[in-house]
C-alpha cells in the first residue's frame, strides 16, 4: 500500500505542476491583454472623441460582444489605462507585471505613493508569494516604510547578504493578548499565530521550535524562539521582551548564540543570528550596548497595532531630508 501510495503522490504532484503552470499562463495573458487594452486607451485619450461617453459606450460595446466578461466596466477601463501609464517605458519592473495577479496590482497602485514603492512591492510580492489578502495586510501595515527605516541601521554582519532580512519594528497586531501579559503569554500568542507572524518576518524564516534548550555546564537554557533562515542559511535565536530593551540583554544573546554555534549549527552554515524583540527601545542605548559584540544581532520593538502610516511616512521623509556628513 505504500508503494501505492508514493505512485499516487508522484501523480498527485504532476497534476499540481500541470495545474499551476496553467494558472501562471493564463495569469500572463490576462495581464499582457490588460496592458494592451491599457495602451489602446492611453493612446485614444489623446483625441478628442475621448472622454467619458466614449468609455461608456465601449464598456457596453464589449459587454454585448462578450457576455459575461468582468472588469470591462468604465472603472475597469480606467484602471486599465492607469495600468498601462503608471509603468509604460519602466523597463525596471515590465518585465515582472506578467508574475503578479490583477487583483496585487490594484492593490499596488492604489496604495503605493511613488515608484520606488511600487517596485517594492512588486518586487516583495513576487518573492514572498503573497496573496491578495497577505499583501494587503502587508501594505496596511507600512512595510515598506518600516523596511526604509530599518534598512541602514541593522547589518548582521559578519554574513553576507545584499538584502538585509531583518526590520527595526515589527508589527503582531493578529496576537489576542490583554492589555498586561507575562512573556511567556506573548511567546505562546507568537507560536499559535505563528502563519501570521511568519508573514510578519518572511517566508524564508522557517520556525523550529519555541523554548529550544541548550545545555551548558550542566544546565539549560532556554531561547525563546527558534528558527532557520534559508536565505541567510544558519539559525536565529529570537529572545521576547514585554519591557524596553536593557543593555544586559546583549550578553545574554551571546551566550545562546555561541551555544547554538558549538552544539547546534551544521558545518556548512552561517554562524547564528540573534533577534532581541522588545516593546520599546533607545536607539543610543541599544548603540552602547552593541558597540562591542561581535555576534551578529539585531534588536527590534514590536507593535501590537498596526501603525499609522502618515507617521511612518514623514519620519521617512525626514530621514530623506537629513544632510549627509562627509568624511
Amino acid at each position: 500500500m505504500n508503494e501505492l501510495d508514493n505512485t499516487f503522490s508522484e501523480i498527485a504532484q504532476i497534476i499540481k505542476e500541470t495545474r499551476d503552470n496553467a494558472y501562471r499562463k493564463v495569469n500572463e495573458e490576462l495581464i499582457l491583454m490588460y496592458q494592451k487594452v491599457g495602451k489602446f486607451l492611453s493612446e485614444k485619450s489623446e483625441t478628442a472623441t475621448y472622454g467619458e461617453s466614449y468609455i461608456d459606450s465601449l464598456s457596453e460595446y464589449i459587454r454585448q460582444l462578450f457576455p459575461g466578461i468582468k472588469g470591462f466596466n468604465r472603472r475597469g477601463l480606467y484602471r486599465m489605462k492607469q495600468f498601462y501609464e503608471t509603468y509604460a517605458g519602466n523597463e525596471k519592473v515590465s518585465a515582472l507585471l506578467t508574475q503578479l495577479s490583477w487583483t496585487n496590482h490594484l492593490l499596488i497602485m492604489s496604495n503605493s505613493k511613488s515608484d520606488e514603492e511600487r517596485e517594492f512591492y512588486i518586487h516583495l510580492a513576487i518573492k514572498e508569494r503573497y496573496s491578495s489578502r497577505q499583501l494587503e495586510r502587508q501594505m496596511e501595515s507600512g512595510y515598506y516604510e518600516r523596511y526604509m527605516l530599518s534598512k541602514d541601521k541593522l547589518l548582521p554582519e559578519p554574513l553576507d547578504t545584499q538584502q538585509n532580512p531583518f526590520l527595526d519594528s515589527y508589527v503582531v497586531e493578529f496576537l489576542d493578548l490583554p492589555s498586561i501579559f507575562r512573556e511567556n503569554d506573548f511567546r505562546r500568542a507568537l507560536v499559535k499565530g505563528m502563519r501570521n507572524f511568519i508573514l510578519e518576518l518572511g517566508k524564508d524564516f522557517s520556525f523550529i521550535g519555541e523554548e529550544y534548550t541548550i545545555q551548558v555546564g550542566g544546565e539549560d537554557y532556554r531561547i525563546d524562539l527558534l528558527f532557520f533562515h534559508r536565505s541567510l542559511h544558519c539559525l536565529v535565536a529570537m529572545e521576547l521582551k514585554v519591557g524596553k530593551f536593557k543593555p544586559e540583554y546583549v550578553s545574554k544573546m551571546d551566550f545562546y548564540l555561541e551555544g547554538l554555534d558549538r552544539q547546534i549549527k551544521k558545518p556548512d552554515e552561517n554562524p547564528s543570528v540573534g533577534l532581541i524583540l522588545c516593546s520599546s527601545k533607545n536607539d543610543e542605548v541599544v548603540e552602547y550596548a552593541m558597540s562591542r559584540t561581535l555576534s551578529p544581532m539585531m534588536v527590534a520593538k514590536y507593535q501590537l497595532q498596526l501603525p499609522d502610516k502618515d507617521i511612518l511616512r514623514r519620519k521617512l521623509q525626514e530621514l530623506a531630508n537629513l544632510p549627509t556628513t562627509k568624511e
